[in-house]
């Protein structure tokens, strides 16, 4: 206990500082660094922080500390879309970090806080954090609309780990992930207490069978492609500019060997769905036999939607598909109409109302390659949506525009969640991203070929065969609510105490 007792002599401030750094640290478990041992050692010195804590009040200050240097760190992305456009958006780039990172870290306070108030001893206090911040992670994924980007799983999409989303989904792995290295944080503080080492055992255990399990991938012979126009976001709709993009993906699509299926990024072409016919059949003649899928605008009824559109042969619009998971304050502003009388507009939408949301996810049917699951942008952040389609997919499909994020850290996470939903599914992803990264993605997550940022140019490759539906993609995250919440009652039940009591 000796950590402890030097640390509850800190001042209130230098405790919360040093929590921030080592959140900010562990941060490093996120791409594109992938150095999740160090997520893990950080995380396991959580609990010994929190130790220092003498009330409840402290504990949450400490927990809030943590996890706002982790989103921090993970979230610096965020900034880039406010410098699109400077002049009109730069002053709020550190607002929007600051206020994003932390007001996300309040969930990890709240849990931190509870862990606390509810248990007497240091020990039961680490016990509790499980469960606490586990509930967090729900609660940061589902409510006010959700935002589990930089969730515990996403650190672990480079390690050995990957594999058991297959099996326990991200909320899963997260939990036990967390579980592992604080009692491995705990265990320095009661080295007489060798239970505290069972979570870390079963996640070796788990990830040694998942990785031996690992099924092996077949194709289902039929190419394709994805483009990438690499069109600066403050290019994007520069009229002079348009048509300079809008022939390069003509040309990317007609050269060389003909695919099955092409795919554009979001929002390919200038023009709205409705006018876009003469547009529709150049890209039809470039594509020759294939089938094309490409991002763009469309009204209707008054609204806006960010929508993807099937074409056939002859320029035929053939299936469309409603983005239904908007980002907010991007593509609408909540009270838009309120914002709209003061000026106040989304960043990628046209004036305060923004995009309006699609019914929710759909199939989209691509004849002989089967039916695939639109995913546009940020929805491929949301696993609780991929399972939520109506049925069951042959291949995810993904078209968006990371130009929004960047050239650092952003494109590197958001291809990372990519892989994370096609593992959790048994399923191949087709991901076109504007100025990349592109890529395919087969259905254990790994990357087949794949265009980095700032590139032009496409890839292709024979569309992977999806596996059978995984654990995951058959329960949802339902299970792993309640084995929470049963860990919960667990740890303040008088059975946990026995951990208390045991020995060498």
């Amino acid at each position: 206990m000796y950590p402890a007792a030097f640390l509850a002599r800190w001042p209130a401030w230098a405790q919360m500082l040093l929590a921030a750094g080592l959140g900010a640290v562990s941060g490093f478990g996120l791409e594109p660094y992938g150095l999740w041992i160090v997520t893990l050692a950080g995380w396991a010195l959580l609990p010994v922080l929190l130790t220092a804590a003498g009330t409840a009040g402290r504990a949450a200050c400490i927990g809030w500390a943590f996890a706002t240097g982790f989103l921090a760190h993970g979230l610096m992305w965020i900034v880039e879309p406010f410098l699109v456009d400077i002049e009109r958006h730069g002053w709020m780039a550190p607002f929007a970090l600051i206020f994003m990172a932390g007001g996300l870290a309040l969930f990890w306070a709240a849990g931190a806080w509870a862990a606390h108030r509810l248990a007497g001893t240091a020990l039961r206090r680490g016990l509790l954090l499980v469960p606490c911040l586990g509930l967090a992670e729900f609660g940061r994924a589902y409510l006010m609309t959700g935002f589990p980007w930089a969730a515990p799983a996403q650190t672990l999409v480079d390690s050995p780990m990957l594999p058991l989303l297959a099996w326990i989904g991200p909320h899963g792995l997260g939990l036990l992930a967390l579980a592992a290295s604080f009692g491995v944080g705990l265990w320095i503080l009661h080295r007489d207490r060798p239970a505290l080492l069972v979570p870390l055992a079963l996640l070796l255990g788990l990830t040694v069978a998942a990785q031996l399990s690992r099924p092996g991938i077949g194709s289902t012979g039929h190419l394709v492609r994805v483009i990438q126009p690499n069109a600066p976001q403050h290019q994007k709709w520069d009229p002079e500019f348009i048509p300079v993009f809008f022939q390069r993906q003509l040309e990317l699509s007609a050269a060389g060997e003909r695919p099955d299926l092409i795919v554009w990024p979001e929002s390919a072409i200038a023009p709205v769905h409705e006018r876009a016919g003469p547009w529709y059949e150049a890209i039809s003649a470039a594509a020759g036999d294939a089938q094309v899928a490409l991002g763009i605008r469309r009204y209707e009824d008054g609204r806006l939607y960010n929508a993807l559109v099937r074409l056939d042969r002859g320029g035929l619009a053939t299936g469309v598909y409603d983005k239904h998971h908007l980002v907010p304050f991007g593509e609408y502003i909540p009270l838009g109409g309120l914002a709209k009388r003061v000026g106040i507009q989304g960043l990628a939408a046209e004036d305060g109302d923004g995009y309006s949301s699609g019914p929710g996810p759909a199939l989209m049917d691509f004849g002989p390659l089967g039916r695939a699951l639109p995913l546009i942008c940020y929805e491929a952040v949301f696993p609780q949506d991929v399972n939520g389609a109506p049925g069951r997919a042959a291949f995810l499909l993904q078209v968006t525009n990371d130009a929004w994020f960047g050239q650092r850290v952003g494109p590197y996470q958001h291809l990372a969640q990519a892989r994370m939903r096609a593992v959790e599914q048994g399923l191949p992803m087709l991901r076109a991203a504007n100025t990349g990264i592109s890529a395919i993605i087969a259905p254990d997550g790994r990357i087949l070929d794949s265009l980095g940022l700032g590139k032009t140019g496409y890839v292709q490759a024979a569309l992977p065969a999806p596996l059978p539906p995984t654990l995951y993609a058959r329960s949802g995250d339902l299970p792993w609510l309640i084995v929470t919440l049963l860990l919960l009652g667990w740890a303040l039940s008088p059975g946990s105490r026995k951990i208390e009591t045991l020995s060498d």
